[in-house]
């Protein structure tokens, strides 16, 4: 890496220093700073090949921050691998870190650990203090605190990675859980020629935010991890699917939301072409509007849950309980509120316990609307794996067949160790006796 370094201390401007003269100072170090950027802007642009190191010093970085020379400066630090701001003034972090965000609309990272980087981490969308011999107030004005600028890697690589998928995925499966719901109420709309007939009950509306598809999204932005931290160390490429923000962008983001009006359609046209029309009942009455409504419901809630399933990667005993518990409330939210008068509860009064539990048509459709709701993701999981991995897919195929690899060596030493300890146990009479019939038996085919 070559540098190019940006300095006043040079012989004609320390001459001007000693007669003292204010403006022609200003003037020649204005000159000066600008023929330097100049001459970087020119050794960047005719060895482009080569990275570069811009080292500026804080008098230095004073005119460089001109109005009239601002523009090549950054100019000139963006073609730069890196850039060293030394002896540079607190005032002056905070003004490079705002034009960093201006200039490049990238998201900035500051790192302090003393009072005089405060405004560069407050100036930075995400500060990182470190609490150390300089005291605490770069803690108190950052983000996140660390104890050591060694933990920075891990904070980065490891919590950094898994906060951006958790987020991006959650804000994803938002979309498509609310589209998904949502839909099924504008199709039944349209099947009932607008004319204001509720497809669920207001209750069903009301909770399905609350308790029947909340808990697994936060199960999913708090512990969710697609590969462990040792491999999120070991393979540093995974952070750039942050920096190249591959998993929160309007290609995914419309995918999600395609998929949940796919799978609206799935349930809606699928649950109605199936139930309308049959004998539900015992007595062979026909299905009407609450259990139509009940049976979609019971689609919607099964198929977003499971969708949730399949997109998480990481499952402890807190995902199981929140994403099967969620299903689990829905039936008992039914036989609980289907058990209070009809005066309050309407539609819903005993419509689990009297029709729809003991019917299998409910059961079957139900698992038949789930399993084709689920199919688009799973033909797309597949077709991305096999053909188009992303990092963290490659990263975990690769973890499989070397775990898979490891179990192979590892049995086969264990019965290798265990015919040589059989073999070593028995009596050595009867390992003679053995090898004297093995020795004959040659003899007489011979």
């Amino acid at each position: 890496m070559k540098q190019i370094v940006i300095t006043l201390e040079l012989p004609e401007i320390e001459a001007l220093v000693k007669h003292g003269d204010k403006e022609a100072i200003a003037k020649a170090s204005l000159d000066c700073v600008k023929k330097q950027i100049n001459e970087g802007k020119l050794q960047v642009g005719k060895e482009s090949s080569i990275e570069f190191g811009l080292i500026i010093d804080g008098k230095s970085l004073t005119f460089a921050m001109d109005k009239t020379l601002v523009n090549d400066f950054m100019d000139l630090a963006m073609s730069c691998a890196t850039v060293i701001c030394c002896r540079s003034s607190p005032k002056q972090k905070a003004v490079i870190t705002r034009l960093v965000k201006s200039v490049t609309g990238k998201t900035t990272l500051a790192i302090g650990d003393g009072a005089n980087d405060v405004g560069m981490l407050q100036e930075a969308d995400i500060g990182v203090g470190i609490s150390g011999v300089e005291g605490m107030q770069a803690v108190m004005a950052s983000d996140f605190a660390i104890a050591q600028f060694r933990f920075l890697e891990r904070l980065l690589l490891v919590h950094g990675h898994w906060c951006y998928r958790r987020i991006s995925m959650m804000i994803c499966y938002f979309f498509y859980k609310n589209i998904t719901f949502g839909f099924t109420l504008f199709w039944f709309e349209a099947y009932t020629s607008f004319s204001g007939q509720p497809a669920y009950n207001d209750w069903y509306m009301s909770s399905y935010n609350v308790f029947f598809t909340s808990l697994p999204v936060i199960a999913l932005g708090v512990f969710d991890q697609d590969v462990s931290s040792r491999l999120c160390l070991k393979h540093p490429s995974l952070y750039q699917e942050g920096v190249q923000n591959l998993l929160f962008n309007w290609v995914l983001i419309l995918g999600w939301m395609f998929n949940g009006l796919l799978s609206s359609i799935i349930i809606f046209f699928l649950t109605t072409n199936s139930i309308i029309g049959q004998a539900f009942r015992k007595d062979g009455q026909v299905t009407d509007y609450s259990i139509l409504g009940v049976t979609m419901y019971t689609c919607v809630v099964w198929t977003v849950n499971c969708q949730m399933a399949l997109s998480i990667n990481y499952f402890t005993w807190i995902q199981h309980l929140f994403i099967w518990g969620s299903i689990a409330l829905w039936y008992i939210f039914l036989v609980v509120y289907g058990s209070i008068p009809p005066t309050l509860s309407t539609t819903a009064y005993k419509v689990l316990v009297e029709a729809c539990a003991p019917s299998i048509l409910y059961w079957l459709t139900t698992l038949l609307v789930v399993i084709s709701a689920l199919l688009p993701l799973l033909s797309y999981r597949a077709f991305q794996i096999r053909f188009r991995p992303m990092e963290h897919d490659k990263i975990q195929i690769q973890r499989r067949r070397s775990e898979s690899l490891e179990r192979d060596v590892a049995q086969s030493r264990l019965s290798e160790s265990s015919e040589t300890r059989n073999s070593s146990e028995l009596p050595e009479e009867v390992r003679i006796r053995i090898n004297s019939l093995k020795g004959s038996s040659r003899r007489k085919n011979s």
